[in-house]
């Protein structure tokens, strides 16, 4: 039997195992009187204390009838018009007719607040910097270059004395050395801020806003490039999309870069396995990862990956590490092309240099990154009352597709993200901690069996029906 064939079977009984086991989609209880007076005393909710909490909760947009929640609301309204302390139903329309459940109540009342670190407004723009990045690296290449040529032109008694003379000078050349080092420590040192959320201190030359040129640039190109190809509002995949994304903003408006972020969502028909946020809000998904997912508690989790990308911000963060690092490096290009006896050789030196700072640092931070949005998107996802335990199955569907698809594999340390097998572990390893989140949060039980234990029975499955043909 063909690969890709048992792998939709596979797929299929899944699916139709977690149907059978959650056939019925949950209404959650209203919390008690109380409770529910001191949500609305919450300093994140007093906006919606005397218009909207008393109200909601006096009638609900919802009602039941049998297993089945049918809303009276009007077809079309965003659901980012909801009061925060209001419910959601908790089965959605999927694309195909497939009926997916949307991750349980907005449970807002679930805030907690997260520390996160004040802003600094340090140095030009970064767009600024990318124009003066080349002027740099010229400059460094002419430097090392006119020293290599004034060194040979130097007759040998010259060069004689010119060494003997450093000998002499060698503890102010020490002391100029390290006075330098000192500088770009202190610098360093300087502008170190404490990420939101996680609390890591990360070097941070640039803030969000400073993008706001290049970030229009690149927004206004995406645009263009899928002007003919965006799906319309009235799609059910971009109505889909549009509201797990209106669902973990709800639930987590707590921290400051969700609440005060205009979200924009951007479906595009692209089989390509993608989905993207921008630095200024605007969410791109491409129709190839609604393909990928399973049901929405994975696509849930795979928004707040990206969410959580902008709420760190992860570009500034990059891009100011990137900037710093080539700054540092002139000195190590100029003494490249001082020490090569000849241009050519300078060439190969320089491409050399510039591989081995792509593979040994630029590569691995940003793979550390992706592990940092993987965590904190794990917690976004585990307000939003969202399976987490999707989360990991999702990367080790990709794993098994890679294996027994035909799929290209890029090796772990050649590419920017970490591999599908170890995001998976890295997120089972953070699942006790989302679950207890999850719990905190009031959120509904969630069902038996764990859907990782499905998937890997299903794939034993497969893998014994493959082997004995």
């Amino acid at each position: 039997m063909d690969i890709i064939h048992h792998l939709q079977i596979s797929r299929q009984k899944i699916l139709t195992f977690q149907k059978l086991i959650s056939a019925r989609c949950y209404r959650n209880t209203l919390q008690s009187s109380k409770a529910k007076a001191s949500w609305c005393n919450n300093e994140h909710t007093e906006l919606y204390r005397q218009k909207t909490c008393s109200k909601h909760f006096n009638s609900s947009p919802y009602k039941v009838e049998g297993n089945q929640w049918i809303t009276q609301r009007r077809i079309g309204a965003s659901l980012n018009n909801y009061p925060q302390c209001g419910n959601l139903p908790s089965c959605v329309p999927m694309i195909g007719g497939i009926s997916l459940k949307l991750p349980g109540q907005l449970h807002s009342h679930c805030y907690r607040p997260i520390h996160t670190s004040a802003r600094l407004n340090i140095l030009l723009p970064p767009h600024v910097w990318l124009l003066i990045k080349p002027v740099q690296k010229l400059f460094a290449i002419i430097l090392g270059r006119s020293v290599r040529k004034w060194w040979k032109s130097l007759p040998s008694n010259k060069r004689q004395m010119f060494k003997e003379n450093l000998k002499q000078n060698k503890w102010k050349l020490i002391a100029s050395i390290t006075s330098l080092g000192i500088v770009f420590i202190l610098f360093y040192c300087t502008h170190l801020e404490e990420s939101p959320i996680t609390g890591r201190s990360r070097l941070l030359l640039f803030k969000k806003e400073h993008y706001n040129f290049l970030t229009t640039m690149e927004y206004e190109n995406l645009i263009e490039e899928y002007k003919d190809i965006m799906l319309p509002k009235e799609d059910p995949r971009y109505q889909l999309v549009q509201k797990i994304v209106d669902h973990l903003i709800a639930c987590n408006g707590d921290l400051p870069e969700v609440s005060k972020m205009e979200w924009v969502v951007h479906v595009v028909e692209k089989s390509e396995i993608n989905a993207a946020v921008m630095q200024n809000g605007q969410i791109f998904v491409f129709t190839g990862m609604l393909n990928a997912v399973a049901d929405t508690h994975q696509l849930s989790f795979i928004l707040a990956h990206e969410l959580a990308h902008a709420v760190l911000d992860h570009t500034a963060e990059m891009g100011s590490v990137t900037h710093f690092l080539d700054f540092l490096l002139l000195i190590s290009l100029a003494l490249i092309w001082a020490l090569c006896p000849m241009d050519s050789l300078a060439i190969v030196g320089q491409w050399i240099h510039s591989k081995l700072k792509e593979y040994m640092f630029d590569r691995p931070y940003s793979r550390s990154l992706e592990s940092e949005a993987d965590r904190v998107g794990l917690q976004l996802a585990a307000k939003a009352c969202v399976d987490v335990r999707a989360s990991s199955v999702f990367w080790k569907q990709m794993e098994f597709s890679e294996n027994f698809g035909g799929l290209p594999r890029t090796p772990e340390w050649l590419s920017t993200h970490p591999a599908h097998e170890n995001r998976a572990d890295q997120l089972d390893r953070l699942m006790p901690e989302a679950l207890k989140l999850r719990e905190m949060c009031n959120c509904p039980a969630l069902p038996l069996p764990d859907p990782r234990i499905i998937f890997d029975q299903s794939v034993k499955v497969f893998l014994k029906s493959s082997g004995g043909q």
